[in-house]
């Protein structure tokens, strides 16, 4: 027994060594036979496929935004004294003309009073003196007085004229200064919360009462970087984007949770200048807000509208894939040997497309394709390696031989 140990472990240890290792090429033979037999054995893939022609689509930019009152107004009262009542909750929604504060008004009215008193006095002395005219011309054609008196009788009309019209404008100043201690809402808006209260003597402009805030319309204000500009230009000036006359963007807005403002608005203003911190320049659009759902400070995403993209190529999102080096599609061709196979093709994306026609969701292709190229819009999870036999889908074969 012993001896046959040493034989197995002395003179059959080579025997088995090179058994196994005889093993080991006929397995990797045959693993690389049936690599190479694989694809010859493989049906082609079933695609759908697109015929790349150009259209105009519509061109929109996503930005973020944020709200602004249309006017921050500070209210004051324009005269002075005793705050009687407050006539406004904190927090509402007011009118314009509506009645914010009411101040003391009896010192105002009395000097109204007075002022009408002076006024009537002065039209009374004023009809006096017209009298006197009239009662002494007759006597100086007469040659009954001199003509110094004459004058002396006009010259009394013209003075008591100028009284009058001065009695007038201290009545209207009267008016005015009892009229302020009504202080009023200019704009319609939200009020704030009261600054001083009732019983409190204020003296006059320098007093803040409260602040309103005009919410309707409302503004939205964003920044559109210097890059996206210049594309922009550089786009107009190659005839592939036409722009909204003088910068006059529809805008949309959308909230945090992907609806939308039911209001179309308008941008009014873009600043020249860049921000050297953010790269950006500021613009400005205006948006009606009739029910107040916008708020100032309410971050939201603003849709600029307007622009189209002129002879586009569009293909559907899902056909764009992603190879880790960059983006491309699936082209159906032909190969040197006459085999349709998937091709794949390079391709520069740029923005999202929702009212392409004939697609629901794509993007821009702007380089990597051109008319007649055969895009591969449906199948490419069949597609297992880049030159692949494929075959149209039979759906649209049969659609195909239709036409």
């Amino acid at each position: 027994m012993s001896t046959f140990r040493f034989m197995l472990s002395g003179q059959l240890k080579p025997f088995f060594s090179a058994l196994l290792l005889l093993s080991s090429s006929v397995s990797l033979t045959g693993c690389e036979q049936a690599q190479q037999s694989a694809p010859a054995g493989m049906q082609p893939a079933a695609v759908t496929v697109m015929s790349m022609t150009t259209q105009s689509v519509p061109f929109s930019i996503e930005l973020p935004a944020t709200l602004s009152g249309a006017k921050e107004v500070e209210i004051r009262a324009q005269v002075s004294g005793i705050l009687q009542t407050r006539n406004f909750s904190e927090g509402d929604k007011v009118t314009a003309g509506q009645s914010l504060f009411s101040l003391d008004a009896k010192t105002y009215a009395a000097e109204m009073a007075k002022s009408k008193a002076d006024l009537n006095a002065a039209r009374v002395r004023l009809k006096q003196a017209q009298r006197e005219v009239n009662r002494i011309k007759p006597l100086r054609e007469k040659n009954s007085i001199s003509q110094r008196e004459l004058d002396n009788a006009i010259s009394s009309v013209d003075i008591n004229l100028a009284d009058v019209k001065s009695m007038q404008a201290n009545l209207d100043q009267a008016q005015l200064r009892l009229d302020y201690t009504k202080v009023t809402s200019p704009v319609t808006g939200i009020v704030g919360r009261e600054l001083v209260s009732e019983g409190t003597y204020v003296s006059g402009p320098e007093v803040l009462l409260t602040q309103l805030t005009q919410i309707d319309p409302i503004r939205v204000r964003f920044g559109l970087s210097e890059r996206e500009q210049l594309q922009m230009r550089n786009d107009a000036a190659a005839g592939s984007l036409t722009l909204p006359e003088e910068g006059r963007w529809k805008t949309k807005i959308k909230l945090f949770d992907g609806s939308l403002h039911p209001q179309i608005g308008q941008v009014n203003f873009s600043d020249i200048r860049i921000n050297g911190k953010t790269g950006t320049s500021e613009l400005q659009a205006i948006t009606p807000n009739p029910n107040f759902s916008l708020r100032p400070g309410q971050f939201v995403r603003i849709v600029l509208e307007g622009a189209v993209r002129e002879n586009a190529f569009v293909v559907p999102q899902r056909a764009v894939l992603d190879n880790g080096l960059g983006k491309f599609v699936y082209v159906m061709a032909k190969n040197d040997k006459g085999i349709t196979v998937a091709l794949p093709a390079p391709v520069v994306v740029g923005e999202w497309v929702t009212e392409a026609k004939s697609i629901e969701n794509g993007w821009i292709i702007r380089e990597g394709l051109k008319a007649g190229d055969q895009v591969i819009v449906d199948g490419m999870a069949r597609i297992f390696f880049p030159g692949m036999p494929i075959r149209l889908a039979d759906d649209q074969l049969m659609s195909t031989t239709k036409k």
